[in-house]
């Protein structure tokens, strides 16, 4: 693609992006939670059908592909976005802010939607390539592993896919930028629920109880040891001990304590171990404070790898986009994503599309003051519509 087809690649996309401009705030005022993406799945399907989609419903529950074929080409392209919210109370005084309390777009999955829903538009209406385009709207991203429901409901069998591909919008990184890599990109996320019993007692006379808070504390900060003393300063891990619940009163030796515990790592490996020094630490704790313990340890999302041949192929279709030096290469974060279980069943790539900086979409997500930067829409439509040509011939 020459410099002259990519900006009039971009420039059909900016004609277009009103009505999706409209889509995304309509997705933003009506947020709803993982798996609960009924409206959201309505208007996908709605939209995707209108424009000659062969279009599935159900895949998680509320996910809905988008099947289109054109010429005679063998290849399948398989392009995903997410639909969830966040349970976050907005704070921006937008005028499409959230309409539900406690539920807020909080990580950009409204602009996400919309991106892909500009960009299916355009390669139905406008676009030539030859092959099959599967393009994926998956539920329940944030926590609830949308992605590998999906999967293990049959997502690659029933719609074969030789490649799969996804972006997300990047706080930080100025809109007509993006960060892609090759390699190990976002963390695993894994959690344990830790579960401590000692015996009750008067706060006047401890040692007729056994107390969990002193193990409790011991443990929260004895982790840190494995981290620090246990992994390759090379590697990465993230133990966080975000939750202690335990007793109710100020004179009281409660009977036990929970710990709600996250782990984050980058190499399987580190991973592994990290879970078992838990579980060891945990339960040689428990004994020397004469408690009785239990670990229910749960892995979650996987390490989000990035498979060379596909990030360079979304690479250089990004630089032909947006040009070389609007491509950067970016460390891995220790946030995690449910992308990951797709690329653990098909090769592809993830790429961060710049969302802005400062006052200019810099927010970071997660967070009650987040919104998506419409400014970054129609170039991440044009990059899918770019893709899907140069890959589909």
């Amino acid at each position: 693609m020459d410099s002259s087809v990519s900006t009039a690649l971009l420039h059909a996309m900016r004609a277009l992006s009103p009505e999706f401009i409209a889509i995304r705030r309509d997705l933003h005022a009506h947020p709803e939670l993982a798996f609960e993406e009924r409206r959201t799945s309505d208007l996908v399907a709605e939209r995707l059908a209108a424009w000659g989609y062969r279009v599935h419903r159900g895949l998680g529950g509320t996910g809905v592909v988008g099947t289109l074929r054109k010429g005679g080409g063998s290849r399948s392209l398989g392009i995903r976005a997410d639909m969830d919210a966040l349970p976050i109370q907005e704070k921006t005084g937008l005028d499409y802010a959230s309409r539900h309390a406690g539920k807020m777009h909080a990580c950009g999955h409204d602009g996400h939607t919309a991106i892909l829903l500009c960009a299916a538009r355009y390669l139905a209406e406008s676009a030539d390539f030859s092959g099959t385009l599967h393009l994926i709207f998956q539920p329940a991203e944030e926590n609830e592993g949308g992605a590998l429901r999906m999967v293990d409901e049959g997502l690659f069998t029933l719609f074969p896919c030789d490649e799969v591909y996804a972006l997300h919008n990047s706080p930080g990184l100025p809109v007509g930028q993006m960060a892609i890599s090759p390699g190990p990109l976002m963390a695993s996320f894994d959690r344990a629920t830790v579960t401590l019993r000692g015996r009750g007692a008067h706060g006047a006379m401890p040692h007729h109880g056994i107390d969990p808070m002193q193990c409790a504390a011991s443990i929260t900060l004895g982790l840190q040891s494995i981290v620090s003393r246990e992994i390759d300063a090379l590697k990465s891990a993230v133990i966080t001990v975000g939750s202690i619940q335990a007793g109710e009163a100020y004179n009281v030796v409660p009977e036990s304590a929970q710990l709600k515990i996250g782990v984050r790592t980058l190499d399987p490996r580190v991973r592994t171990l990290v879970e078992q020094r838990i579980r060891e630490f945990i339960a040689a704790q428990a004994q020397s404070y004469q408690l009785q313990a239990e670990v229910v340890y749960e892995r979650k999302y996987p390490v989000l790898v990035n498979h060379a041949t596909q990030t360079e192929v979304l690479r250089q279709a990004a630089m032909r986009l947006v040009g070389a030096d609007n491509v950067v290469a970016r460390p891995p974060v220790m946030g995690s994503e449910d992308f990951a279980y797709m690329l653990e069943h098909r090769p592809g790539a993830y790429i961060r599309l710049g969302n802005g900086t400062g006052e200019d979409g810099g927010c970071n997500v997660h967070n009650p003051l987040y919104d998506f930067n419409d400014n970054a829409l129609p170039i991440g439509a044009a990059l899918w519509v770019h893709l899907a040509q140069s890959s589909l011939v």
